[in-house]
């Protein structure tokens, strides 16, 4: 049997401190994001204070859109503490990028959205431009939409 820290906590603590779900813990263990915590003779899952601060770092980085490989780098950059952060850092760059990219997207689709919206005249769904729009893509003035 595994001795038992007064910190270490079973996965549904864990779960509850940190608000990720117990089978996203699990995944995670699965692909090597969070190591596997020793068990009980029970065969409970027990955690200590790191694994809480690596699944609340997780958390986080999903939270700001980061993807598992990235989150996989971070976590990798971060057990170096005199290693220069300009590899993070140009992780985090990458994903400004994107958010950059994407919120361009969006004020194009908003553009279009408000357009298509204007040209309804409001009478019936035969003659109604939203319909009409939906229905034949060439029509849009934004050709590329974000991904729904």
């Amino acid at each position: 049997m595994s001795s038992t820290r007064a910190a270490d906590l079973p996965i549904g603590k864990l779960s509850a401190a940190t608000g990720v779900k117990v089978p996203t813990i699990r995944f995670y263990e699965q692909i090597g994001l969070m190591a596997a915590p020793p068990r009980t003779d029970g065969g409970r899952r027990l955690y200590d204070p790191a694994a809480v601060r690596r699944l609340a770092f997780i958390r986080h980085a999903r939270q700001l859109g980061f993807d598992l490989p990235a989150i996989r780098s971070l976590l990798d950059i971060s057990t170096d503490p005199d290693r220069p952060c300009a590899d993070a850092n140009a992780i985090a760059l990458a994903r400004l990028a994107e958010v950059r990219a994407r919120l361009r997207s969006l004020k194009a689709l908003e553009k279009e959205l408000a357009r298509m919206s204007r040209a309804c005249e409001g009478g019936e769904v035969g003659s109604c431009r939203v319909i009409e729009v939906l229905s034949d893509h060439d029509l849009c003035e934004v050709r590329e939409h974000p991904p729904a």
